[in-house]
C-alpha cells in the first residue's frame, strides 16, 4: 500500500469513528434516566453506522483501531 492510499484509509477511518462519536453522544443525549455507560453507547453507535454504510473492502472491517494520542505541535 502507498503512502497515499495509507493517508486515505486514515482518513476514512477518522470519518467513521467521527460518525460514531457524533452518533453515540446522540444516543446519550436521547436517554432517559438512569443513563448507560459510554460503551454501551458507544457499541449501538458503532453498530449503527457499519450498517449504512459496511465497507466490506476494507481489512479489519467493524474494527476500530485504538484511539492513539496526537503529538503536540511545535510552535
Amino acid at each position: 500500500m502507498d503512502q497515499e492510499q495509507e493517508q486515505y484509509q486514515g482518513l476514512d477511518q477518522a470519518s467513521n469513528e467521527e460518525k460514531i462519536r457524533t452518533r453515540a453522544y446522540y444516543l446519550w443525549e436521547q436517554a432517559t434516566d438512569p443513563k448507560g455507560t459510554p460503551d454501551e453507547y458507544w457499541e449501538q453507535a458503532r453498530t449503527e453506522v457499519e450498517k449504512e454504510s459496511p465497507n466490506e473492502d476494507t481489512p479489519g472491517h467493524g474494527v476500530l483501531p485504538a484511539p492513539t494520542p496526537t503529538p503536540a505541535r511545535k510552535s
